[in-house]
């Protein structure tokens, strides 16, 4: 390769390098002053426009390491580089090509990820970074609040039925005084007389209306004298 064509690779892969993202368009049918005005857009974005030899983008994508696109790089080409974010750059370019009819995007690589024509329009479509930053700030506020006010709500329903169920619990009464061990009794003192078995009333009343024996000798009938 001609030192001068050396020189544009060089500079070539170095510009893809330092860029997030690598966005191909077809150049054909741009003029000079589509090329211009589509260039002052970018540069609000911080991205830029050049128009390049499909075999010399081929060379500057391999040296720095992105993906092959060699099927993909026919016809007139521009490439389109940038140090920022990529949505906004997406949306210049489709909303370009919505007004001129030019300068359709073939394909882009972001992150090393080779993007379609599909979704680089959808990616056109996304908000832009600060919007994106806003919102997912805002998401991970939302959690942040609501564990915090779930972690605290337990502990508080907890107290809560703790001091319910104490409202409702009788006075704990004082734990009663054990009575004091009774002494060992003495063996003298241990011996008791036994009781007399008393008769029962049945058998007592027996003996009152028993007779004696005099009483149950009944006398002999007087006999009357004879004469």
């Amino acid at each position: 390769m001609r030192p001068e064509k050396a020189s544009i690779v060089s500079d070539l892969s170095e510009k893809l390098s330092r860029s997030p993202f690598v966005l191909v368009t077809d150049y054909q049918r741009m003029n000079v002053n589509h090329f211009a005005d589509l260039r002052d857009r970018l540069a609000a974005t911080g991205a830029e426009v050049h128009v390049v030899k499909n075999s010399f983008l081929k060379r500057a994508m391999t040296d720095s390491g992105l993906p092959d696109l060699a099927d993909k790089l026919t016809g007139q080409t521009a490439v389109v580089t940038g140090d920022k974010d990529v949505a906004p750059v997406a949306r210049i370019l489709k909303s370009f090509v919505t007004e001129f009819k030019i300068a359709a995007l073939k394909i882009g690589v972001v992150d090393k990820s080779i993007l379609s024509t599909q979704e680089l329009e959808t990616l056109a479509e996304l908000p832009t970074r600060e919007v994106l930053l806003a919102q997912l700030l805002g998401l991970l506020l939302s959690p942040a609040t609501n564990l915090v006010r779930l972690l605290n709500e337990p502990g508080s329903a907890l107290a809560r039925l703790l001091n319910a169920k104490a409202s409702k619990m009788p006075a704990a009464e004082p734990p009663k005084a054990k009575p004091p061990a009774a002494e060992p009794t003495k063996p003298e003192e241990n011996k008791t007389e036994a009781p007399e078995p008393e008769a029962s009333k049945e058998t007592a009343e027996a003996k009152k209306e028993a007779p004696g024996p005099e009483s149950s000798k009944e006398e002999p009938p007087a006999t009357e004298g004879a004469g």
